[in-house]
């Protein structure tokens, strides 16, 4: 039990300067209608708008419209009372996660909203890690209350496991009938009746409430009692603690994160919000907290650094950053870049600002060198920790449908990996493929949406290639000669070469083993091109390795004999040669850790069993409560789809890194499909 010594926090106290506040959940937790209701709540919007009708302050893009779910960062800011807050609304979607891990850089404190739903608390373990490990203040902002088929405490009883800390109830629902119309505060023994998008009515405790209400509030007691002695004393004596004492141990348990408060609503009709923003308004450390948190306290001059990257359309490139000191003025030059333009944003609206303090998230025009998570300053500071980029986990291969549009297409994916640094694009030098890599099917989808909306390129695509390899089994000596005679001079090269198999991994090598001048010396260098040029594609149709090629004897004609006739000869002898050494085909084999919830590692087993891969064992996934790291061996060819496989079997949790292992003989009718359906694409 970690006791801390009693501190005083008046329960009026309120944090000054601006405060960052991150709305995350999973997919489909009702975010971004919470933000709606939010900036209604707080008169920042006239009207709320809804997800299903498109006309939300969030989710702009054109195609987050279309699929109604967020696909990046929305940045809203609003005034509750006295207070000013910036909403940092991330996507829920497992596959865009990069976006709120950048988020978190930058704020205060996090609300997790998840819905009332057992089966769905194991989706909150990546993002409840990911905050334990930033060291976030979080609460929980159970959502859809309006609609649960089950009670808070069967709720809490799934949730608990998933979180590395206490959850402390701070209301119960008041239900009549089937029907939840309000809550009682467990703080401050208020009961409250919902209005629907208007402030709750404070009402009498109804009679057959009192037991209920006892029993929770004596859990909420018991649970801050922990973490102060004088308060364990009074629960014990069955004391009854002040309010202020009450409110001043909520705070300071959340802002140390020894507890994660737990608040209900229905953001739809506003029930809840204006709880969570008074909690918000109170107990949400200051900025100066948070700057101490990321290395920022103290800092000379202005400092700030970049959550969030946008190429608009009509203003160019917008960076969202956060202020983690000093004034950030518009004009002034940061990392030797000049700031053109700082904004207060509102969704896609812009309100333009001539500064910017400590605690503030704006947008910044036209830094055209500046990349998320970059640390800005006009004096040299140092940079401020950024989150890793997450490990591709799904790939596409794509080419522009108009060879003109190429060049357009490299500029097009590089201003996408401004905006999403987990998206990557590359050429694959084994395939020769522009591959793009991604978080997971909807990820790349949408990368591919924005290209073809935003920045109207005709793009297709296709399952990546493999990279299979061929080697040989049998050694042979083979002579290849070349000769021709067209009048003037001919061309004469012949070679005599020993070609052996190496060991897997082995690569190539080429020894030359020439005496007495029977080759010339200048034509060595020719014949060893020679066979790296066939060694390209073998008899199989892939490129050949593991292969020793020694050239002993030869024949060279004074006048006739050139380089590219020995080049030539080289690869005759070579061409003769491989077909006799009982050439193989070989697959790339990963090493692949599989992260999992512990519930589902026999679903994992399976899947890995039934891709062909070989388990190599089993660990505790280190930080992870109840998660389990599943190590194996799987062909390359088994992971196209994996990633969906995966998230399929662990309610959307999973995830795998993969890192080349080795090569591996591929025979029989898997490895004749592979050679005929090359043989079909070449000859196509």
């Amino acid at each position: 039990m970690d006791i801390a010594p009693k501190v005083t926090i008046m329960s009026n106290s309120i944090p000054a300067g601006p405060r960052s506040i991150a709305l995350v959940g999973p997919y489909l937790s009702g975010k971004t209608t919470l933000l709606e209701a939010i900036l209604h709540a707080t008169g920042a919007i006239g009207r709320k708008g809804s997800v299903t009708e498109g006309n939300t302050v969030g989710d702009s893009a054109l195609e987050a419209r279309e699929r109604n779910m967020s696909t990046e960062l929305n940045v809203a800011s609003a005034t509750y009372v006295d207070s000013h807050f910036t909403f940092l609304d991330c996507p829920g979607s497992i596959e865009l996660l990069q976006e709120s891990l950048f988020a978190l850089a930058g704020v205060d404190a996090a609300v997790l909203v998840c819905e009332p739903d057992r089966d769905k608390a194991q989706a909150l373990a990546p993002l409840l890690q990911a905050l334990d490990a930033a060291g976030i203040p979080h609460m929980l902002f159970v959502n859809k209350v309006d609609k649960a088929t089950i009670t808070v405490q069967e709720l809490l009883e799934a949730l608990q496991p998933v979180s590395g800390k206490p959850l402390v109830l701070r209301h119960i629902p008041m239900i009549e009938g089937e029907e939840v119309n309000g809550y009682i505060d467990l703080a401050s023994e208020r009961v409250y009746h919902y209005k629907t998008d208007a402030p709750s009515e404070v009402i009498e405790l109804p009679g057959d409430e009192a037991d209920t209400f006892a029993e929770a509030r004596y859990g909420m007691l018991e649970a801050l009692a922990d973490f102060d002695d004088d308060l364990m004393e009074k629960v014990l004596e069955d004391a009854t603690p002040e309010k202020d004492e009450v409110y001043a141990n909520l705070t300071r348990d959340f802002q140390e994160g020894h507890i994660v408060p737990v608040m209900l609503g229905a953001a739809e009709h506003e029930n809840g919000v204006r709880r969570l923003l008074k909690a918000l308004r109170h107990e949400v450390p200051g900025q100066e907290r948070a700057a101490e948190r990321v290395g920022a306290a103290g800092a000379n001059g202005t400092v700030a650094q970049v959550l969030k990257t946008y190429h608009t359309q009509h203003g160019g490139k917008l960076s969202i950053a956060r202020v983690w000191a000093g004034t950030l003025k518009d004009g002034m030059t940061l990392s030797g870049q000049r700031v053109s333009g700082v904004f207060r944003m509102k969704g896609h609206e812009q309100e333009k600002l001539t500064e910017a303090g400590p605690g503030e998230v704006v947008g910044l025009g036209r830094l055209e060198e500046a990349v998320t998570g970059e640390t800005l300053s006009d004096s040299g500071a140092d940079p401020l920790p950024k989150p890793d980029i997450l490990p591709a986990v799904y790939s596409l291969a794509i080419a522009a449908e108009h060879r003109d549009d190429e060049v357009k297409l490299s500029g097009a994916l590089g201003k996408l990996r401004d905006e999403d640094p987990s998206l990557f694009a590359g050429h694959d030098e084994d395939t020769h493929q522009l591959v793009m890599r991604g978080q997971g099917d909807i990820h790349l989808k949408i990368a591919m949406d924005r290209l073809a909306k935003k920045y109207s390129l005709a793009v297709r695509s296709e399952r990546p290639k493999v990279p299979y390899k061929e080697a040989i089994r049998k050694s042979i000596q083979q002579h290849g000669r070349h000769k021709k005679q067209s009048g003037g001079h001919g061309q004469f090269g012949d070679v005599h070469l020993d070609i052996k198999p190496l060991p897997r991994g082995s690569g190539f090598e080429f020894i030359d083993k020439i005496v007495g001048g029977s080759v010339p010396r200048q034509y060595i260098p020719a014949v060893e091109s020679g066979v790296k040029d066939f060694l390209v594609q073998g008899p199989l149709g892939f490129p050949v390795v593991d292969v020793s090629v020694t050239l002993y004897d030869g024949q060279f004609h004074a006048v006739d004999s050139s380089e590219i006739a020995f080049k030539t000869a080289a690869r005759i002898a070579m061409n003769e040669g491989l077909k006799q050494c009982s050439p193989v085909l070989l697959e790339p084999i990963l090493h692949v850790d599989i992260s999992t919830p512990s519930e589902h590692t026999p679903k994992i087993n399976a899947i890995i069993s039934g891709r062909r891969g070989q388990i190599l064992g089993f660990d505790t996934r280190l930080g992870w409560t109840g998660w389990d790291v599943v190590s194996s061996q799987m062909p390359q060819s088994e992971l196209l789809d994996l990633i969906i496989e995966l998230r399929s079997a662990t309610q959307g949790t999973g995830s795998y890194i993969a890192k080349f292992d080795h090569l591996q003989e591929l025979t029989g009718r898997l490895a004749d499909d592979v050679v005929e359906a090359h043989r079909e694409e070449e000859a196509a």
